[in-house]
């Protein structure tokens, strides 16, 4: 489907959901650190994958990313928001 396909109105939507992605990544991340203090076994590790795609989605360096995953700490995570809500 292209943007042709919907209303002036439909459009706006899209393209301010696509212009805030950042911030809604960022949110999203905040929300999954919580979900890592709380989780454990194989649940925090799907959380983990969560966590890992909101970064990327955040342009964060994958060497970052790795170290963050390998030391399994929810409040590194929980700098890295704060990293990021600092530059808004």
């Amino acid at each position: 489907m292209s943007l042709e396909d919907f209303s002036p109105h439909q459009q706006r939507i899209i393209k301010r959901y696509y212009n805030n992605q950042d911030a809604i990544q960022c949110q999203r991340l905040a929300e999954l650190v919580s979900e890592l203090y709380l989780s454990e076994g194989k649940k925090r590790e799907g959380v983990w994958k969560r966590v890992i795609s909101a970064m990327q989605k955040l342009a964060i360096p994958q060497s970052r990313i790795d170290h963050l995953h390998k030391q399994d700490n929810p409040a590194l995570v929980a700098q890295v928001v704060q990293e990021l809500e600092g530059k808004k």
